[in-house]
């Protein structure tokens, strides 16, 4: 048996990330391009441009051209995930990928180590098959599988702002037992929050985290060094904050300070179906997201994780261990981001829109106390039967299931999974959003590639360019909202069915093709007769 063989089986998360990859490998060209994406990667190709010491002494650099075709969109987003990623993704380009897939691709292995981090963490509380089971339980999430791949920005943001807390803990650990290798873990930690706070402002939170998990550690200890070593840890995530955002390079303070203001509201007038009414995002009732948390997460989720909480802190308590003070210091300090950030939502209620996906950073914690009622089940099954192996299988699969399964039938619009608490997707069809970043476009266009007969036009209602990466080059795509040549007998239209605009955009025209999943429609294909 090679030694690569046995240090898969002695952990288990490597399986379960090697078996993600292949599946992965399989399936990335599948998925089309969301509406958020193109100018979002076309930021990432611009970004060259800022760190290029040709154009620095050309005598003509002007840092707004590294902001990309929708700068004053995205220069206040932070890229530094962006900055990390495009070389991956040009590889694939250069190796036959087209440029959606290949960056795909790069997401969805990105976020295989969020999955890492989150088994990673947990462990420090639980079983190395409890931090299992509740890393497989999160990966198998439908609403997480689907976003890994089409999401450049909250999926990545997860992963980095759970490193920054696994890895300043362990960091805080280090410091506080004087360990030979704190320095190096100061300096990945430190990293690593650098990274977040780029990808979005709200990480320094998980620095706060940190210094609390500090100062609860080193309580009693005089030891100077400790606290130059935490300082260095703050001045080094600074500055690479600095060094991967163009943006703050105009103007550090002042420019951090707005993004900070801006995206505490995140202003937008997007509509937003929510319970069957269409909203502004800006004016949606404060159950929104705790309604989209219970709705769009597997059946299981939400009572693992009451019956995990209880069982956490249970166990803590009981078996007071020798370190007993940090670790209930950890779990709660993890736990309390979930909190305040719900209790931010509830209480200052800013533009929502897409589902909880700007909040898919607090779930970890969620999935963390699954691990606590998984480890408690198996511990009271193996008290009854002789085979734990088989016991922790069987139950693990029971809960996953109900993921794996929307995951399969969805493929490959997972990201518009809903539980059977509202019937499922096709439940949730005409009274939730579910394809709402136009993801069907690419099937729908590849049909209409197969129907048209002779060079024509497609009219698209809503992002028309996304439609046009997949038309051949007899179908002309031109956007049905702008001004365009007359509609003409065998012209086709395009009509997602976001927020239902499929009801009330020429509804008189037959329907050939719809693009359907789960019991619900995406977007329909019309044809002028």
């Amino acid at each position: 048996m090679s030694s690569t063989f046995k240090a898969f089986v002695k952990k288990p998360i490597l399986l379960l990330i090697a078996f993600n990859i292949i599946t992965g490998l399989l399936i990335y060209k599948d998925f089309g391009l969301t509406w958020d994406e193109p100018y979002f990667y076309g930021y990432g190709d611009a970004l060259g441009y800022a760190y290029s010491p040709t154009e620095w002494f050309s005598g003509h650099f002007d840092l707004y051209n590294s902001y990309g075709p929708s700068a004053e969109d995205h220069k206040t987003r932070g890229p530094a995930y962006l900055l990390l990623a495009r070389s991956f993704a040009h590889g694939l380009e250069a190796l036959g990928s087209d440029y959606a897939s290949a960056w795909h691709l790069v997401n969805f292995l990105f976020f295989q180590l969020g999955i890492y981090f989150l088994y990673r963490i947990s462990k420090r509380w639980m079983s190395s098959s409890a931090a299992f089971f509740a890393s497989v339980f999160f990966s198998s999430q439908p609403l997480l599988w689907g976003h890994a791949f089409i999401n450049p920005k909250d999926p990545p943001f997860l992963t980095f702002f759970l490193a920054s807390i696994c890895l300043g803990f362990e960091m805080v650990d280090a410091i506080s037992q004087d360990s030979k290798d704190k320095t190096k873990k100061m300096f990945l930690a430190a990293f690593v929050l650098g990274i977040a706070t780029s990808i979005r402002i709200l990480a320094p939170l998980a620095g706060i985290l940190v210094f609390i998990y500090f100062i609860v550690s080193m309580a009693g200890k005089n030891t100077p060094s400790a606290w130059w070593t935490f300082i260095y840890y703050g001045i080094i995530a600074i500055l690479v904050m600095i060094a991967t955002w163009p943006y703050l390079w105009e103007a550090l303070f002042k420019n951090f300070l707005s993004v900070f203001v801006l995206m505490s509201d995140n202003p937008t007038t997007l509509a937003v179906l929510f319970g069957g009414k269409v909203y502004s995002a800006s004016d949606l009732p404060r159950r929104y997201l705790p309604t989209i948390m219970a709705i769009t997460l597997t059946e299981p989720t939400w009572p693992l994780f009451g019956f995990g909480f209880l069982l956490g802190y249970w166990k803590l308590f009981k078996n007071r261990a020798p370190d007993f003070k940090k670790q209930i210091t950890s779990l709660s300090l993890v736990f309390s981001y979930f909190l305040i950030l719900l209790a931010y939502v509830l209480i200052r209620k800013p533009a929502m829109y897409d589902g909880m996906r700007h909040f898919f950073f607090i779930l970890p914690p969620i999935f963390i106390f699954t691990g606590f009622a998984f480890e408690f089940l198996i511990d009271m099954l193996s008290a009854l039967f002789s085979s734990s192996t088989w016991l922790r299988a069987a139950l693990g699969f029971l809960f996953i299931v109900p993921g794996i399964n929307g995951i399969i039938k969805l493929h490959p619009y997972e990201y518009a999974y809903y539980n059977a608490f509202v019937g499922g997707t096709g439940g949730a069809f005409r009274n939730y959003e579910t394809d709402y970043w136009l993801t069907c476009y690419k099937e729908a266009v590849k049909e209409i590639n197969e129907l048209a007969t002779q060079p024509t036009r497609l009219f698209v209602y809503r992002e028309a360019s996304i439609a046009a990466n997949y038309a051949d080059d007899f179908l002309d795509v031109q956007d049905l909202r702008k001004k365009h040549d007359p509609l003409q007998p065998g012209n086709f239209i395009l009509v997602n069915t976001r927020t239902n605009e499929d009801r009330t955009v020429f509804n008189g025209k037959p329907v050939i093709r719809s693009i359907n999943r789960g019991g619900a429609t995406f977007c329909i294909i019309r044809q002028v007769p």
